[in-house]
């Protein structure tokens, strides 16, 4: 029998979603914790329209309100991102998710806790640790849902205190 859903970085699953056209496929995820979850795939990115491949993208500027801007062309996209995560989320929440597991270092869905996507400076030097945009609107909406990334889950006390909330969640 499978708990409650969990949402999760498509990328994760192997989906070839990623800027690149590839995938981060964990095998943890993919295959063993697959056997207790029902995953809720999501990739906030190509969800709101960029294309696969599409140029990569960083956080800018201030750490309480970053910048989501490619890194060639120099586009910003965090008001495109923003608008999609605010209705994604309320997507999300007819699924009923008991937490979910975010990709790290991710501009649109590392978190803070673990390996954080970096916040650049003008200069383009990072200077500070963020939380990607979707991450941000998906804590703040779900503020009691267990939030994991794909590293953090490496460690096994870690994994099962994830594991554990998300039951009691689910329950």
């Amino acid at each position: 029998m499978r708990s409650a859903p969990v949402g999760i970085s498509a990328c994760l699953l192997g989906r070839p979603v990623r800027y690149d056209g590839g995938h981060k496929r964990e095998a943890l995820l993919a295959d063993v914790l697959a056997r207790s979850f029902e995953w809720v795939p999501v990739c906030p990115e190509s969800e709101c329209g960029l294309g696969v491949p599409r140029e990569p993208m960083q956080l800018e500027g201030s750490l309480h309100a970053p910048r989501l801007v490619t890194i060639e062309t120099r586009v910003d996209l965090t008001e495109r991102m923003l608008r999609w995560a605010r209705l994604r989320v309320g997507q999300l929440e007819g699924q009923k998710l008991a937490g979910f597991v975010f990709k790290c270092r991710s501009p649109s869905c590392g978190l803070r806790r673990h390996k954080p996507p970096p916040v650049f400076d003008s200069r383009g030097q990072p200077h500070a640790a963020g939380t990607g945009l979707f991450a941000r609107i998906f804590a703040e909406h779900f503020p009691l849902l267990p939030l994991a990334d794909e590293e953090s889950l490496r460690d096994p006390a870690a994994r099962e205190e994830f594991i554990a909330r998300i039951l009691r969640t689910a329950g």
